[in-house]
């Protein structure tokens, strides 16, 4: 695959930025997609593995040493066809994944792995370009009818194959735009929404009905799908965030993540949000080392906040992973988003203890030191480092913790769905289905926290799932 000596001739190519200075006074994506020729150069750089475990390493199984020879040879819409017969949605993959794939390219072993996401994120922005990417309908259509339940990138995902398929597909969604966290959670200058909206066209031709504004368990009744539909697909995220219940939680300015992120994303979009959580001029404190604290950061400095610290429970992970002991698996190791390289100041192995204010609002934070011991059963333990006890300015705390299980609890009770020891949605990976007859469950509600490429699929194998349950057999992909 690619050039027989490209790995050893030719350097990774990084995709170019624009500046920090200039990027955080604006909400757009920066990242500059690879010329041509660079295109060319980094796909040459794909090994002729024996085995490619970059694929193994791809959640959704992208045939990426296809699409890389391909793109290597300029054969770009060859190789858009590859991309696109494993992953509904590369200019999502393209900029938001964490790219698990290069982590377990052979190449990584003893040297920069091939820009396989910079590879995807060039083909489909080409392909829209080049006016490659068109809508498939089917060319019978079933006479079923499907609702899924949720539509974020599990239910986009699930909708457009079930449509392909020749099925009536109708995608509920409480919000008021389709999307789900990649409309409102994800920021604009990691992805544009107009990304989303072709997509909804391409989709829309294909025979996806789109209805927002519709709360599954309040504005339509669970009992009402299951009477109208012959499938229902529950493609919810895991919206529950994980709280942080220390004294003055309940003081004005610290606010969830979630509450604050989506804000922002709807003033971009031309919505006015009526007092709306800002970080400007505040001493901003993220509370969370993930990828939401991450985008907590990079939306806080292009709100001119005085100050951004970030903190992580546990310890600060090594810069290079020991790549003998872990390749071709995700590595913990410290990773450095574009959001801190615009201004953070970041912190490990710290716990909060407690907010202070006066009238009503958040001024402090004090903190203190830990770090993680084995107890006698061998289980790791979170000790206070004594006299480690420090506090620092606080005007607006955001809680970027994670997740603990769906947000939907109210419609998760009146379908009566059994849930498992996380309270997600019960259901396997063989056939997606609940303890509730003809009802589906896919995405973040079924597995809990995780990547948008997990969701993609997830949607996809319970597409397959629902179209073998209602017509005896498949021809879709898992």
């Amino acid at each position: 695959m690619g050039k027989v000596t490209g790995f050893i001739e030719l350097q990774r190519i990084k995709e170019a930025a624009e500046p920090i200075a200039r990027r955080v006074t604006h909400y757009r994506e920066f990242i500059v997609t690879l010329a041509d020729d660079e295109a060319s150069r980094q796909g040459a750089r794909c090994m002729d593995c024996g085995i490619p475990f970059c694929q193994t390493g791809c959640p959704i199984n992208n045939i990426i040493p296809d699409w890389n020879d391909l793109t290597y040879r300029r054969q770009w819409r060859a190789a858009l066809d590859v991309l696109h017969s494993t992953n509904n949605f590369p200019e999502f993959t393209g900029r938001i994944c964490p790219a698990p794939c290069e982590a377990a390219c052979t190449l990584n072993i003893n040297n920069d792995p091939v820009g396989i996401k910079s590879i995807e994120h060039f083909l489909i922005d080409k392909g829209w370009e080049e006016g490659w990417v068109v809508p498939l309908p089917p060319a019978v259509k079933t006479g079923k009818r499907v609702a899924v339940v949720g539509s974020g990138p599990a239910g986009m995902a699930c909708a457009q194959q079930l449509a392909r398929a020749g099925h009536a597909v109708v995608l509920f969604e409480r919000e008021d735009r389709i999307g789900g966290l990649l409309r409102y959670g994800i920021p604009d200058f990691k992805m544009e929404k107009h990304l989303i909206d072709r997509r909804m066209a391409q989709m829309s031709e294909e025979g996806v009905e789109f209805r927002p504004n519709m709360n599954v368990g309040v504005d339509v009744s669970a009992r009402s799908l299951l009477d109208q539909f012959d499938a229902v697909a529950l493609t919810g995220g895991a919206e529950a965030p994980r709280d942080l219940p220390v004294p003055g939680r309940d003081l004005a300015g610290v606010h969830f993540a979630m509450e604050f992120l989506p804000q922002q994303n709807k003033v971009v979009a031309g919505d006015e949000v009526a007092n709306q959580i800002k970080a400007k001029g505040k001493h901003v404190v993220v509370i969370g080392g993930g990828d939401t604290g991450s985008d907590c950061v990079g939306t806080s400095n292009r709100q001119e906040a005085a100050s951004v610290t970030q903190f992580e429970l546990l310890p600060q992970p090594p810069e290079e992973e020991n790549k003998p002991l872990v390749w071709p698996y995700w590595p913990i190791k410290l990773r450095t988003s574009s959001s801190h390289e615009e201004g953070v100041a970041r912190d490990w192995a710290v716990a909060t203890k407690r907010f202070e204010g006066r009238d009503g609002r958040v001024e402090k934070l004090v903190a203190a030191r830990v770090e993680w011991q084995k107890d006698a059963g061998g289980a790791m333990k979170m000790v206070e480092i004594p006299g480690s006890e420090f506090e620092m300015s606080a005007d607006l705390v955001l809680l970027a913790m994670g997740f603990t299980g769906p947000g939907s609890p109210h419609m998760l009770e009146e379908f009566g769905i059994e849930r498992d020891a996380r309270t997600n949605v019960k259901a396997n990976t063989d056939d997606y289905r609940t303890s509730v007859p003809k009802v589906f469950a896919a995405g973040d509600m079924r597995r809990g926290q995780s990547l948008v490429v997990w969701a993609i699929r997830e949607g996809r194998q319970c597409a397959r799932a629902i179209d073998e349950f209602l017509m005896g057999t498949s021809a879709l992909p898992r």
